[in-house]
């Protein structure tokens, strides 16, 4: 393990770019947003949230060991009796103590950042795939999980906060892990949680409505994304950027160094594509030449993010071969287009999709591949995007034979409420319930329908919650996991 460093109040203000006055013997030996997470000689930094202001804590703080506060209130030079020093983005000031602290070990790695409202976390697996099969270390930061050369923790966030994110990183270093991807939400962008982290390379998936409740706007959302382009090296980065969807304009124009597109205009694309319960067949062609595929992973979805994939590894100069030899290698993404199987004679999948564009991918994804009829359970999560809400109910009215609304982690919100804001989308396809559709509030119970439902040769979608195994009701987290459930079901029918 290599022994962290130390800021004195002067190289802590250098860094900054900051001119506030303080003791020239202050020394700072660790960073934190969590007052619980204070050690003696700490910076304590003072977010002001939605719903608490860090400053609150600065008692607490000091009292515990911090020997310095930072936040965004002008005109202090000291507060709880400690040097205060102002930045108007505190947790990007996080970032940048936090690595530096740390010695900066996102410059010793090769760091993929992957960001797009889906298919994230099925790119990444597909990264880590293919620079396994060239031989590299790697370790993947995301929805899933953390993995570090092997150990994997559990995700409380897509994007973990500034001072987790240089601890991951400095032990990725340790390990002698050689890559990192790492998933970049919109929210993580926007808060600067990245800061500090240099990124070789950049990849846009798609985009389509979602979080409006934190941006507000899709311009927002937008420009969220793009921030992570603005943070590649003019000389020596890779951007990858979706040649199919409109907003690739956007990222591309933030990249400062050449940008590749995947798709079916784009530098890296597949022609002759065969979907097929098996896998997914084609030629790959790339400006690193031509390759037949067969890959584990269903559907038009998962062909996209494996070109993705192709495209930026490729753009960092690992050989087609080892592209074809990962991409193929890797059989299945949790909670990502999963089949369950029990010895019956139809399909279960259990898939992610939580947007009106995911839902639509992964029901086209169904529709060729099943001859029989598609009957889909969703619904839609409580304290989010209330506007995506209608237009899931559209997509899965229109796309399914029959669809179950139920619930998905309600959170603070009444279900019921949730479950009507659904229904009127389903109603615009003048569906009828019961003849079309269903309301089953229990998502159990909703499963339970689906698959008593279907026979021979149909295809029961589960969406919305892919690997999470919990439901949120309230403030209280449930054991819950649609796969569970669903072969638990099967077991029995």
């Amino acid at each position: 393990m290599s022994q962290p460093l130390t800021l004195t109040w002067q190289q802590l203000n250098q860094l900054l770019g900051k001119t506030s006055a303080g003791p020239d013997d202050l020394t700072i030996t660790a960073v934190t947003e969590d007052s619980r997470r204070v050690t003696p000689g700490a910076l304590f930094v003072a977010v002001s949230g939605e719903t608490q202001d860090g400053h609150d804590h600065g008692v607490s703080a000091v009292n515990q060991g911090a020997v310095a506060i930072l936040g965004d209130k002008r005109g202090l030079e000291l507060f709880a009796g400690v040097p205060y020093i102002y930045h108007a983005k505190p947790r990007e000031a996080t970032g940048l103590v936090a690595h530096t602290l740390a010695g900066n070990p996102s410059k010793d790695l090769t760091v993929i950042g992957v960001t797009g409202t889906n298919g994230k976390s099925s790119t990444c697996a597909l990264i880590e795939s293919i620079l396994n099969a060239a031989g590299h270390t790697v370790a993947n930061f995301g929805t899933l999980g953390y993995t570090i050369a092997g150990k994997r923790y559990d995700a409380f966030h897509t994007t973990p906060f500034g001072e987790m994110l240089a601890a991951m990183f400095a032990e990725a270093r340790d390990a002698g892990v050689s890559h990192v991807v790492m998933e970049c939400s919109s929210h993580a962008l926007d808060q600067e949680r990245v800061a500090g982290i240099h990124f070789d390379a950049a990849l846009f998936t798609n985009l389509t409505q979602d979080h409006l409740d934190y941006h507000a706007t899709m311009a927002a959302y937008v420009k969220a994304k793009s921030l992570l382009f603005k943070r590649l090296d003019a000389t020596d980065g890779v951007a990858v950027v979706n040649a199919e969807d409109e907003h690739s304009v956007f990222m591309a124009k933030a990249a400062p160094c050449a940008v590749l597109q995947f798709g079916k205009k784009g530098d890296v694309k597949s022609k002759h594509r065969s979907f097929k319960f098996d896998g997914t067949k084609c030629d790959l062609h790339t400006p690193w030449g031509k390759s037949p595929l067969h890959l584990k992973l269903l559907g038009k979805h998962n062909l996209s993010n494996a070109l993705a994939a192709a495209a930026i590894t490729g753009g960092l100069g690992i050989e087609l071969t080892h592209i074809v030899m990962g991409l193929e290698a890797l059989t299945a993404v949790p909670g990502r287009f999963e089949a369950i199987y029990a010895g019956q004679d139809f399909y279960v999948i259990v898939d992610y999709a939580h947007t009106d564009d995911g839902l639509k991918n992964v029901l086209q994804a169904a529709r060729k591949l099943c001859k029989g009829k598609i009957i889909t359970v969703f619904g839609c999560g409580g304290d989010r995007d209330k506007g995506k809400r209608p237009k899931m109910g559209k997509v899965a009215a229109t796309l399914s034979d029959y669809c179950i609304i139920t619930s998905d982690n309600p959170r603070t919100e009444d279900p019921h409420r949730i479950l009507l804001d659904v229904e009127v989308g389903v109603q615009r396809t003048e569906k009828r319930k019961d003849d079309d559709y269903q309301v089953i509030e229990s998502r159990e119970d909703a499963i339970r329908a689906a698959i008593q439902k279907a026979t021979s040769g149909d295809l029961v979608m589960i969406a919305g919650k892919g690997h999470e195994d919990y439901q949120i009701f309230g403030t209280e987290k449930i054991h819950f996991d649609d796969r569970e459930i669903a072969r638990t079901i099967l077991e029995g029918k």
